[in-house]
């Protein structure tokens, strides 16, 4: 059975589903597609923490399907600008985890991590995205070993 491990960027998944789709993306199916492909012995949600209930409310779902919610607090710069990315965060824990598992699932459209998936592909894994059609970066959809557009059943309609 082949052993995975899945990276959720939720900010982007929440902006993007949203401008695009107008709802929100169902968790509880991106885990069941996944697991179709093999046990998920790893999964991790990166979201930003504002100290809002219904967030961890969300948070609670997440964990409860199975994630690690890791959590970075919201900064308001002076500028009035703000400041919430796990990229790096992303980056270091989809690398580690490279050395025990066979596929990597990324659910982000952010190109920044193209270069990611291409190292990923270069150690022999499978680097499986999902991000939403539009808003995925060119870059990161031809990284990728596979492409899954987030539509259809990944969609959450009725909230």
């Amino acid at each position: 059975m082949k052993k995975i491990a899945v990276f959720a960027d939720v900010q982007n998944l929440y902006y993007t589903v949203r401008q695009v789709h107008g709802c929100h993306f169902d968790y509880s199916v991106l885990w069941a597609e996944v697991s179709r492909r093999g046990v998920i012995v790893e999964a991790y949600a990166y979201a930003i923490d504002r100290g809002d209930a219904r967030q961890q409310q969300f948070q609670q779902i997440l964990r409860k399907l199975g994630f690690t919610v890791k959590l970075k607090p919201y900064i308001q710069r002076a500028d009035g600008s703000a400041k919430g990315d796990w990229d790096v965060g992303i980056t270091i824990d989809v690398l580690d985890a490279t050395e025990r598992v066979d596929e990597i699932v990324l659910a982000s459209g952010d190109g920044d991590f193209d270069l990611l998936l291409e190292r990923v592909r270069s150690r022999g894994l499978e680097a499986i995205a999902f991000g939403v059609p539009g808003l995925t970066a060119q870059s990161l959809i031809r990284a990728a070993s596979l492409y899954v557009p987030i539509e259809g059943e990944l969609l959450l309609r009725n909230h």
